[in-house]
């Protein structure tokens, strides 16, 4: 019988521990633990360039404030959110570039950590003590930290799976009353649907698929009702996700890799999709660095892999995280889930956008429409998704399937599902950039090539 009084210790103790210099890791989305973010701004005035590595952030505590950020804390993230971008301007936020299945073995090679801490559910009685809502990077961590500490809540998820510490791999645990963080769903407008239904027509009875979150896959959710004997292998659990098993459209029959069972790497949705994957036998939590590991995924025939992206330029790269410099997001799992599925038999990747987006001109004042199938990337964009791993892309107007095509072929299909009005701007682009020869020569092709 594992002794859980001797580790217990308050939030006020466990922030006694920190020290100048420290380099804490906190958990992924919905495993951040609230109690001790909630006051960690508390200590800013005792402590010094304490870094506080974090993944999709939904803990929105004052340590994040300016004035604390600017004193005390820096910020690294493998994922900006809202609350991260508007701390760009203090210097002390940073992006770390990485593929998310190598997350944890990338960030112990460059920087230990001194403490580790993640939301956790209420021990087994071994002791055994799961991370609530995933494992994408928190026991990789957790394995070269000094110190590991689970906020423990009876409020979080027990899931199954790879997910947990044994109660000799636990330093401390505090107790608290926090709830998993969660994300509103978007609701779909027209384009959302019009996307969802084309990526929807790509999906056949017993794929396997993975899934995000946000308007456009919260669209191809809806339109999935339609098949049958769907599986999932994702890096993201989501509350779209969660719907479609309650309907008996996934079932997880036809994989070839842990049939029956949804596999993820992290929950991250609404309070009801967590109670759904509490205790949940159909529901398996894996390691971030098996779950979105390229071969792994491939395990499965039929895997498809949906994504969106920012803009994408006429040869099929990818800015999937960034306007120009500023970084908006992540790489995530994107290139681990597109290539994986494409190394998969009959596998496919899908990245979605929209045609155009409207902006204010800041020279006119007046609003805008801009293409985000482009020429060239914005100058600084990262490049989520090379070229050389791009499949299928996906507007409003249609797909095109861009898997062993030339560059001349990509420009034509690209063009063909840009808004009418941009094309044949993007055609004398095209000649300009040298892509293509005289446009007047250049066959027009029908969206759906």
């Amino acid at each position: 019988m594992f002794d859980y009084r001797s580790k217990l210790i308050s939030v006020d103790q466990a922030l006694a521990l920190i020290n100048d210099g420290d380099n804490i890791t906190v958990g992924l989305g919905a495993n951040e633990p609230p109690a001790l973010l909630g006051s960690l701004h508390q200590i800013a005035d005792r402590v010094r360039d304490v870094t506080i590595t974090n993944c999709l952030a939904t803990v929105p505590g004052e340590y994040l404030s300016v004035e604390n950020v600017t004193k005390a804390f820096w910020i690294d993230s493998w994922f900006s959110t809202p609350q991260l971008r508007a701390l760009s301007g203090t210097g002390r936020v940073s992006y770390i570039p990485n593929h998310l299945h190598l997350a944890g073995t990338r960030r112990n090679f460059h920087k230990r950590a001194n403490i580790m801490i993640s939301l956790a559910s209420t021990p087994e009685a071994s002791g055994r003590t799961r991370f609530a809502c995933g494992n994408t990077y928190e026991e990789k961590i957790a394995s070269q930290a000094d110190l590991r500490i689970l906020e423990i809540s009876p409020n979080a998820p027990h899931s199954f799976g790879q997910n947990y510490l044994d109660w000799d791999q636990i330093d401390y645990v505090i107790e608290s009353q926090g709830y998993p963080g969660t994300i509103p769903a978007a609701k779909p407008n027209e384009k959302d649907l019009a996307i969802g239904r084309a990526i929807a027509d790509l999906v056949e009875d017993g794929d396997c698929v993975q899934v995000g979150i946000g308007g456009i896959p919260n669209a191809v959710c809806s339109y999935l009702y339609e098949k049958r004997d769907l599986g999932i292998h994702t890096e993201m659990m989501t509350t779209g996700i969660m719907d479609l098993m309650k309907a008996g459209v996934i079932t997880g029959a036809r994989k070839q890799a842990d049939v029956g069972k949804t596999v993820f790497a992290f929950a991250l949705g609404s309070q009801e999709m967590y109670q759904f994957i509490d205790k949940n036998p159909d529901c398996f939590t894996g390691r971030g660095e098996e779950v979105n590991n390229p071969w792994v995924i491939a395990r499965n025939d039929n895997q498809v892999s949906i994504n969106t992206t920012v803009e994408v330029d006429l040869t099929g790269q990818c800015c999937s995280e960034s306007i120009g410099t500023l970084q908006i997001s992540g790489t995530g799992g994107q290139s681990d889930t597109a290539t994986g599925a494409q190394r998969s038999k009959n596998g496919r990747s899908i990245i979605a956008l929209y045609s155009t987006l409207e902006k204010v001109n800041k020279e006119t004042g007046e609003l805008e429409t801009i293409s985000k199938i482009v020429p060239t990337l914005r100058p600084g964009a990262a490049v989520s998704l090379s070229r050389n791993d791009v499949d299928w892309v996906v507007t409003e107007y249609g797909a095109v399937n861009l898997r062993g095509t030339s560059i001349r072929e990509r420009v034509e299909r690209l063009i063909s599902i840009a808004h009418p009005s941009m094309r044949d701007q993007l055609y004398a682009d095209a000649v300009r950039c040298g892509y293509l020869p005289v446009a007047a020569s250049v066959p027009r092709l029908a969206a759906g090539v």
